[in-house]
């Protein structure tokens, strides 16, 4: 059925539904609630707080105060059968009409200490079941949660089909309850019970498709083979001997597990993780070099222009000297020097080629690619990966991630992978000294600031938002912009960066900052990925309650890259057991485990902004016993005779997003 058939769906609404990603009757009722209200009477008697949920009926005339322009009270009493309760709401006389003596109501609210007075939030005027569970939609600015359900309802009203995708031997095995019957029930929750058994059932579904395509990938993978190549060692050591600071053991484990992948009969397909500044570049270009040495070309895709342009600096410093030819290819670039590096790189002229997502536009023809290198690779959709790996033969590839991710999770999530893991700082280096302050310590900041500018060194003064905004009372850009002046822009130069300026105006700020002419660099989290300031030792974060402990470990990850002593100062009145973590520890890999345990997988991975699979119920952390158990159900059905035989599974796997 064509959504415009449900009613009360039309060209407005269709356009609103598609922000939603709901196109089709299919998607609009597969479109599940993020959570369920539930909702129970209070018993007057025996509360556990302050807040209650009682019916009664309307005793008396409601009356209604103006206290001024903005703000009304309307007020009256309540009849619960055993207690007679003033309910108070503000800003709602327009419900005077609808609280007739005898209406009965169900008011939601907080109740003071004598048991008298309500400060109600919701009345509510339809009948309630005693114990009710209520579905709670994502939606979007035009459609209400109450329209979202009522087209819902619609969709289910109509006589329509759902694709099973659990063999019934794993129906049989969890006693799994029908696929349409769940759907009901996600919908129309009729106990916790039987709600807990159809999510229960939905995630497995889930889950098990996604390890499905993770058995595909790696059989596909298993059987590509890799590109022949001879590469002798020793020559690979001799970069590393002209390095100017030792490699680390696991910045050594990781090239040679990396060699011993370019040099073996399969294609390599590895994810090299690592900590803020722990040295994974050093590892991208020795693994390039080793490339190079068997006599393919390379490319590194980096994020930002920013960061390709650094890495491009590196690599030519390091391997220039060893006659590896590098060009840098970002969208920034004039028609005339893009059209003479893609002329080099075609004629290959040029041996490593790094780059933003200018490195897989239709006109890049590489000669002889080998080896394809994503930093950040949770930053590009599968599809932009995908285009790169695909402009050679069969090159190998190496995925960098910075956000490293708990190595029991990561195993199930990237089961078609080798991972590389890079825990320990790179030699020389000191620990950054993280401090929690609240908003009243901010002289004492202020101070420490101070101390550091006087010595020439730089900082990054972090804000959460651009501008002003009215529902939350955040430091923004503007307003510390003005108290760093105020405090230091007699002597020092303040900057500014944030996401909605141009992109030539943020390139200018940073090479600024870099080149010393900015002493003090707000921004907001721009700058997580792509400034490498040496004499960057300050970094402090207002607010920083506002962001996951990965996201804040991330940009403390700006400053301590040179053996001078770095500082991180983390401002916030709330959550400060939380982000206390941070100040116990600067491992990433410790740092993500607590992050993982208390925001679940979204935030941690990245995956409502990222390429990587978007599971609509699943949560890798809260459901990891269901993704075990699909693991083990998927390699064992991906195997067997069945699966041969199940065309429509087969099918669906083919339509999926690719996840390579």
């Amino acid at each position: 059925m064509n959504l415009k058939e449900v009613k009360g769906i039309g060209d407005k609404s269709l356009h609103l539904l598609k922000k939603l990603g709901i196109e089709s009757e299919e998607s609009l009722i597969e479109y599940y609630p993020y959570r369920y209200h539930f909702i129970k009477r209070s018993d007057l008697e025996n509360l556990v707080d302050d807040k209650i949920i009682v019916d009664g009926v309307v005793e008396t005339i409601p009356k209604i105060f103006y206290i001024h322009k903005t703000l009304n009270k309307l007020s009256f009493s309540l009849n619960t059968g055993t207690r007679i309760l003033t309910v108070t709401l503000f800003n709602r006389a327009y419900l005077k009409q609808n609280l007739n003596i005898g209406s009965k109501v169900t008011i939601f609210g907080k109740i003071d200490k004598n048991l008298r007075n309500v400060v109600a939030s919701e009345v509510r005027f339809s009948s309630l079941l005693k114990e009710t569970i209520e579905p709670i939609y994502h939606t979007t600015n035009g459609i209400t949660v109450t329209k979202l359900a009522q087209w819902i309802d619609q969709a289910l009203k109509n006589d329509f089909y759902v694709m099973d995708y659990i063999p019934k031997e794993y129906v049989e095995k969890y006693h799994f309850m029908n696929k349409k019957e769940s759907i009901f029930e996600m919908h129309h929750p009729t106990s916790a019970q039987q709600l807990k058994k159809a999510l229960m059932r939905a995630k497995y579904e889930e889950l098990f498709l996604f390890m499905m395509k993770m058995c595909e990938l790696k059989e596909n993978k298993s059987n590509k083979k890799g590109l022949q190549r001879t590469i002798p060692f020793k020559e690979v050591e001799k970069v590393i001997e002209t390095l100017p600071f030792l490699l680390t053991s696991d910045q050594r484990k990781s090239v040679e597990e990396i060699y011993t992948d370019l040099t073996s009969q399969k294609r390599m397909n590895r994810l090299l993780q690592g900590d803020v500044g722990s040295g994974k570049t050093i590892v991208a270009i020795l693994s390039m070099y080793m490339n190079y040495l068997s006599g393919y070309q390379s490319t590194l895709m980096a994020p930002t222009e920013i960061l390709a342009q650094q890495h491009y600096e590196n690599a030519n410093k390091i391997l220039f000297s060893f006659g590896v030819r590098t060009a840098l290819l970002t969208g920034k670039l004039k028609t005339k020097e893009r059209r003479e590096i893609l002329a080099k790189i075609a004629n290959k002229e040029v041996d490593l080629i790094i780059g933003t997502h200018a490195l897989f536009t239709e006109d890049v023809i590489y000669n002889n690619l080998g080896l394809v290198i994503t930093d950040e690779q949770h930053r590009f959709g599968v599809n932009q990966r995908g285009n790169l790996k695909n402009k050679g033969i069969t090159p190998d590839v190496l995925y960098m991630s910075a956000t490293p991710i708990p190595r029991t999770y990561a195993l199930t999530l990237y089961g078609d992978m080798d991972i590389s893991s890079i825990k320990a700082s790179p030699n020389g280096r000191k620990e950054i000294i993280t401090l929690l302050r609240k908003e009243e310590d901010v002289k004492e900041v202020l101070t420490r600031m101070l101390e550091e500018l006087k010595k020439k060194h730089q900082i990054y003064v972090i804000a959460p938002l651009i501008e002003e905004s009215d529902k939350m009372d955040l430091e923004n850009v503007e307003e510390l912009e003005q108290k760093m002046n105020r405090a230091f822009g007699k002597y020092y130069k303040v900057g500014v960066l944030h996401g909605k300026m141009k992109g030539i105006e943020k390139e200018k700020v940073m090479f600024d900052f870099q080149e010393g002419n900015i002493d003090i660099l707000i921004s907001t989290t721009v700058i997580e990925v792509g400034i490498n300031v040496v004499n960057a030792t300050m970094m402090v974060i207002f607010d920083s309650y506002r962001f996951g402990l990965s996201a804040l470990h991330q940009l403390r990850g700006r400053v301590g890259r040179s053996e001078l002593q770095s500082y991180c100062i983390l401002i916030s009145n709330y959550e400060t057991e939380r982000l206390d973590v941070l100040t116990k520890t600067t491992d990433g890999f410790k740092i993500s485990e607590e992050d993982f345990r208390l925001r679940g997988s979204g935030d941690l991975f990245g995956i409502k902004q990222s390429g990587m699979h978007a599971f609509k119920l699943a949560d890798v952390k809260a459901d990891f016993d269901i993704l075990k158990h699909a693991k083990m159900d998927a390699e064992a059905y991906y195997k067997s005779d069945a699966f041969q035989e199940n065309f429509i599974l087969k099918e669906i796997l083919k339509k999926n997003e690719d996840l390579d």
